[in-house]
C-alpha cells in the first residue's frame, strides 16, 4: 500500500488555485503558520480535512478510495 502524505497532496491542490497562503489561512480561521504545519502533516484530522475540502473544491478523502 502507498502511503499518502496527506499534507502535501493539500499543498499541490492549494498551489494549483493561485491563492495567498492569507487568504487559505483566513477561510480556514488559522495563522498563517499554521497552513505551513498542515502542508507537513503526514495525517490530518477528518473533519479539518473535510473544510479544506470544502474551501479548494477538491474531494481530498477521494485519494484514500481503493482505485479500481
Amino acid at each position: 500500500m502507498n502511503t499518502i502524505h496527506i499534507g502535501h497532496k493539500i499543498q499541490e491542490v492549494f498551489e494549483a488555485t493561485e491563492h495567498s497562503i492569507s487568504w487559505f489561512a483566513k477561510k480556514l480561521n488559522f495563522d498563517r503558520s499554521n497552513i505551513y504545519s498542515i502542508f507537513n502533516r503526514k495525517s490530518i484530522d477528518t473533519d479539518l480535512l473535510f473544510e479544506i475540502s470544502e474551501i479548494l473544491h477538491y474531494d481530498f478523502f477521494s485519494i484514500y478510495k481503493p482505485q479500481v
